[in-house]
C-alpha cells in the first residue's frame, strides 16, 4: 500500500516537522512493516510553468515527426515573449495548455535543460510528458495536456503536486484495514497520540423503497449491499489534477471520472467500489452463485466460464460481475470520446458498494487467475460499517466534479449480525509479555484501536468492524504489546536444562560433513521431489525397492511428484548444473533423509490442538508416516587432483568413491565390508557392494563405484563420473563411536612381503580378508601396494596381487620363525579360499 504523506495529513495533523523517514519509524514501531519512503521531485528544480502553445510549425525531411512550437509561458521567461520549442509529441494541438520546462531547470533523474540546437531550430525548453516529470502512468503515453481554465505561468510544481513523499508498506493477511488511508491514519493517529478526522464520519441518508431495486439470494456471500444512483453526469467532465495525481501516488492509473473516482473512495477509505452504467443494466441486481457453465465477459475483455462456487453480480440477462473481484463489460462505464462518433457517453450510474465473504472472493480470484485491488481487500477483511459512507462519499464526488445529481432513493440490504464480544483477563497482556502494563494501559490501548471495553478484572470487549482479524485474546493482547512497543519488550535468554544438547546422530551427521569437507567435498542440499522416470534413467530394475516412491497430494512441480527414495538424482543433477556452468572438476556430498512408502498404507489422524498430543497419538501419526532413514552420498568428476609444477595431477575415478565410503565409516566406527558388487547406474565392472554385519548377518548399506556410461549418457553426465551412496542410519546402528586411544608398542614391527597370483575375477578383498583371518593375532595391518597383469608371465586372466604384511606382538619382539610363520598361515588360508598361488 503506497501512502502519500500529503494525503495522510488531511486526517492526522502532524507535526509540519516530520518527514516520511520519522512517520516510517513510528509505524514500524507500532508494527507495521513500511518497507521504504521515497521522495517523489527530490532532485526536481524549476522553472516548470504552465504554457498554451500559439503556433505549431511541422518540420518536413525527418525519419519521425518534429513540430516547432510557439508557447506562452507568461512572464516565467522574465521577457513575456513566446517561447520556442522543439517537441516530438503530437497528441496537443494550438490553444492547448501544457507544462513546460525552461532552460536552467532539472528534470527527475538529473536531467538538466538548456538551450540547445535540434533538428535545425534551438530549442528554449522542453513541453513535458508524465513520465518525464516522474509522475507515472496518466494513460495517455503523451505530453500533458491541462484543463483550458488553467492560468498560464502558474508554478507546475505546485499545481501536479511533483513533491511528496510515498510510503510504501507491506502489508500483511490480517491486516485488511490498512489498505487504505484511513486505516494506515488511524495507525498514525494512534503512534503519535493525536485525534483522528475519520473520512467515513459523514451523513448517510437511511434505506428507503426509492432506491435501486436489489435482490441478494445468498447472504452468507453478502452480507450488506448499498446501492445508490446518480443522474445527469457531464459527459465532458474529467477527473481534476488532485483526484488523478493521488491516484498516481498510489500506483493507480487515471481512466475516466467515475472510475476514478469509485477508485480513489476505495483507496480514501477501504471499501471497494463499482459503477455500473444504468442504461446497461436491465431489471433487478441479484447476487447469488453462478450455475455451472455460465459465462461473463469481465472487464478485461476475458470471457470467462463460472463454477458454481464463484459469486456473481447479476441482471435480468445473468451475470454482470464477478463479485469482489472485477466487473463485466456489459455494464463498463463509456468515457467520452469526441473522435468517435455515435459512441455514447455515461451520464447515469449505479454505485455499488457490498461487503462480500472472504473465503468466497479468495477463491473466485485464484481460479480465475484474476487478483484486483477489489479482490486483494476483500480477502484481507474490509470494514462492513464503511460500505454506505463509501457510497455517499462517492455519490459526493460525482455530484461535485461531474455536475450530476444524487437520486433521493437509497438501496441497503442487510443481514442481520451482531457484534464480536471477546471476554478477556485484564491481566492477560502482562502473561503473554512477560511485562506488567495494568488495566488502564490494557483498556486504554484496546479503546484507541476502536474496541468497546466494560469489566474489571475480566474484561468484555467489543472488537470494532474494521478489524476482522481480532478473534480470540490473544489478538487483542497482541494489540497491547505493539502499541506499547515491541522494543520495550525485556531480552531474556532461555536457560537450557543441563545435560541437553546435540544428539548422538546429529554429532554423528556433523562430523561426517566435516571429514567429508575436509576431503574436499562441497555440501550440496537438494531439494527432495523426484519425477518417476529418473528411475529409468539410472537404470534401476522394474521390481527395485527404490521405485516404490511416497507420492505427494499436491506437489510443487507436476513434473516431480514424488519423494526420493535415493539422493543421487540430485546430486546428479547439481553435477550436471555445475558442470553445464563451466565447473568441471567437481566433488559433492549431500546427508539426507530418504522416504520409503510403508507396506500397510495408513491415514493420519488430526491431532488435537487445544492439548499436548498424547503418546499414543503420537506413535500413530508416526506410524503413518514413511520410513526415513538418512543416507549419505558423494559424487564426483574431472580432476581429483589438480596438475600443477608437483606433477600431472590424477582424474577422479571408483577407488576415490570408495575411499569416501570408508571416510564415513571410520567416522561411524564401523567397519565396511568392499566386495565387487552390480547395481542400477553403476558401471558393473567398477562398482564395489559396501556391506556392514548386523546381529550375526551380512547387509548391503551401499554402493560405490564409476558410473555406467549409458546413465552418463542419459543424464547429460561427464564422462567417467563416479558416485557413492551409504545408509547412515544402519552404520550408527552398528558402529562405535566411542573413541579409541590408539595402542602404541615398545616392541618393533616385522615387515613380510607377499605376491599371491589368482584369476582376475577374484575379488583382492577376497583375499585380503583370507590373509587376515589365517595370519592370526599377530598381524597388525596387510596392505595392497601392487597389481600385476601379464599374460606371458601369469597367464592368460590371471593376476599378481601383491601385499605388505605387518606383524607385531605386545609383550615381545616377534622372531623371524613367527612372522614367516604366520605369513606362511596367511598364504595357506588365502590359497585353500581364492585358489591362490605364491608368485615364484
Amino acid at each position: 500500500m503506497r501512502v502519500p504523506l500529503s494525503w495522510l495529513r488531511e486526517y492526522v495533523d502532524l507535526p509540519a516537522t516530520e518527514t516520511g523517514r520519522d512517520v516510517q519509524a513510528k509505524l514500524i514501531s507500532a508494527g507495521l512493516e513500511v518497507e521504504t519512503v521515497e521522495h517523489l521531485g527530490a532532485d526536481l528544480k524549476g522553472p516548470l510553468v504552465v504554457g498554451q502553445v500559439l503556433t505549431v510549425e511541422e518540420l518536413e525531411g525527418f525519419k519521425k515527426p518534429i513540430r516547432f512550437c510557439t508557447v506562452d509561458v507568461g512572464r516565467a521567461n522574465g521577457s513575456g515573449e513566446p517561447q520556442e520549442i522543439v517537441c516530438g509529441a503530437r497528441n496537443f494541438s494550438v490553444g492547448d495548455k501544457v507544462v513546460v520546462v525552461l532552460p536552467g531547470a532539472t528534470l527527475p533523474g538529473g536531467f538538466s535543460i538548456s538551450a540547445r540546437k535540434t533538428y535545425g531550430k534551438v530549442s528554449h525548453g522542453m513541453i513535458c510528458s508524465s513520465d518525464e516529470l516522474g509522475m507515472g502512468d496518466d494513460g495517455t503515453h503523451g505530453i500533458i495536456v491541462l484543463p483550458p481554465e488553467t492560468e498560464v505561468g502558474k508554478d507546475a510544481v505546485e499545481l501536479l503536486e511533483l513533491v511528496d513523499e510515498v510510503l510504501d508498506i507491506a502489508v500483511t493477511a490480517n491486516r485488511g484495514d490498512c489498505l487504505s488511508i484511513r486505516g494506515v491514519a488511524r495507525e498514525t493517529a494512534i503512534a503519535y497520540g493525536l485525534p483522528l478526522r475519520d473520512p467515513a464520519l459523514l451523513d448517510v441518508p437511511g434505506p428507503n423503497a426509492f432506491g435501486y431495486p436489489v435482490k441478494v439470494s445468498d447472504p452468507a456471500g453478502c452480507d450488506r449491499f448499498t446501492a445508490r444512483t446518480v443522474t445527469g453526469l457531464s459527459p465532458e467532465a474529467r477527473s481534476p489534477i488532485w483526484l488523478q495525481r493521488r491516484l498516481q501516488k498510489v500506483g493507480m492509473r487515471p481512466i475516466s471520472l467515475a472510475v476514478d473516482v469509485t477508485n480513489y473512495v476505495m483507496m480514501e477509505l477501504g471499501q471497494p467500489l463499482h459503477a455500473y452504467d444504468r442504461h446497461q443494466v436491465q431489471g433487478t441486481i441479484g447476487v447469488r452463485r453462478a450455475q455451472e457453465g455460465e459465462k461473463i465477459v469481465t472487464l478485461d475483455g476475458v470471457e470467462r466460464k463460472l463454477h458454481a462456487e464463484d459469486l456473481v453480480i447479476t441482471d435480468d440477462r445473468g451475470p454482470i460481475g464477478l463479485a469482489g473481484v472485477m466487473g463485466g463489460a456489459d455494464t463498463e462505464i463509456a468515457d467520452h470520446d469526441p473522435a468517435e462518433e455515435g459512441a455514447a457517453a455515461t451520464t447515469d450510474v449505479i454505485i455499488e458498494a457490498a461487503h462480500f465473504d472472504q473465503v468466497s472472493v479468495a477463491r473466485t480470484a485464484r481460479r480465475h487467475k484474476l487478483s484486483s485491488e477489489a479482490s486483494r481487500r476483500f480477502e484481507r477483511g474490509v470494514d462492513p460499517q464503511a460500505a454506505s459512507a463509501a457510497a455517499q462519499r462517492t455519490v459526493d464526488l460525482l455530484v461535485l466534479l461531474a455536475g450530476g445529481t444524487a437520486e433521493a432513493g437509497v438501496t441497503e440490504v442487510i443481514a442481520p449480525s451482531a457484534p464480536h464480544t471477546i471476554t478477556l483477563a485484564a491481566d492477560h497482556p502482562d502473561k503473554v509479555a512477560g511485562v506488567t502494563y495494568g488495566r488502564e494501559t490494557v483498556v486504554r490501548r484496546l479503546q484507541e484501536v476502536g474496541c468497546d471495553v466494560y469489566g474489571q478484572d475480566e474484561l468484555i470487549v467489543t472488537v470494532p468492524s474494521w478489524r476482522p482479524d481480532l478473534t480470540d485474546p490473544n489478538d487483542l493482547a497482541e494489540e497491547v504489546i505493539r502499541l506499547e512497543g515491541y522494543e520495550n519488550l525485556p531480552s531474556t535468554l532461555p536457560r537450557p536444562p543441563a545435560g541437553r544438547g546435540l544428539t548422538g546422530r546429529q554429532r554423528l551427521h556433523r562430523r561426517i560433513g566435516r571429514a567429508l569437507a575436509g576431503a574436499g567435498y562441497v555440501e550440496a542440499l537438494n531439494y527432495p521431489f523426484v519425477s518417476e522416470q529418473v528411475f529409468d534413467q539410472l537404470g534401476l530394475e522394474a521390481d527395485d525397492p527404490a521405485r516404490r516412491v511416497v507420492k505427494l497430494v499436491n506437489p510443487l512441480s507436476d513434473e516431480e511428484p514424488a519423494l526420493r527414495t535415493s539422493l543421487l538424482p540430485g546430486l546428479l543433477a547439481a553435477l550436471r548444473r555445475n558442470d553445464g556452468r563451466g565447473s568441471h572438476d567437481l566433488a559433492l556430498f549431500e546427508t539426507g533423509l530418504v522416504f520409503q512408502p510403508r507396506d500397510a498404507a495408513r491415514v493420519a489422524a488430526n491431532l488435537p490442538v487445544d492439548r499436548r498430543p498424547s503418546p499414543d497419538d503420537i506413535a500413530a501419526l508416526n506410524a503413518a508416516l514413511p520410513d526415513q532413514p538418512r543416507h549419505v552420498a558423494v559424487v564426483l568428476a574431472g580432476a581429483r587432483e589438480q596438475a600443477g609444477w608437483w606433477g600431472k595431477g590424477r582424474p577422479a575415478d571408483w577407488a576415490d568413491a570408495v575411499e569416501a565410503a570408508r571416510t564415513v565409516a571410520r567416522e561411524a566406527g564401523a567397519e565396511l565390508g568392499i566386495r565387487k558388487g552390480q547395481y542400477g547406474p553403476w558401471h558393473p565392472g567398477r562398482c564395489a557392494e559396501l556391506t556392514v554385519t548386523v546381529d550375526g548377518d551380512e547387509r548391503v548399506v551401499g554402493h560405490a563405484g564409476e558410473l555406467h556410461p549409458r546413465v552418463l549418457k542419459t543424464l547429460g553426465l561427464p564422462a567417467r563420473a563416479c558416485a557413492m551412496e551409504l545408509d547412515l542410519d544402519v552404520l550408527e546402528r552398528v558402529g562405535d563411536t566411542v573413541p579409541q586411544a590408539p595402542s602404541i608398542s615398545t616392541f618393533p614391527v616385522a615387515t613380510q612381503d607377499v605376491a599371491l597370483v589368482v584369476d582376475a575375477y577374484v575379488p583382492a578383498s577376497d583375499v585380503e580378508a583370507a590373509l587376515r583371518e589365517g595370519a592370526g593375532e599377530l598381524l597388525e595391518s596387510v596392505r595392497l601396494f601392487d597389481v600385476y597383469e601379464n599374460a606371458e608371465q601369469l597367464g592368460e586372466g590371471r593376476k599378481s596381487l601383491a601385499y605388505a604384511l605387518r606383524f607385531r606382538a605386545d609383550d615381545r619382539t616377534l622372531t623371524v620363525d613367527e612372522a614367516s610363520a604366520a605369513r606362511e598361515a596367511a598364504v595357506a588360508l588365502a590359497t585353500d579360499r581364492t585358489g591362490a598361488v605364491l608368485r615364484g
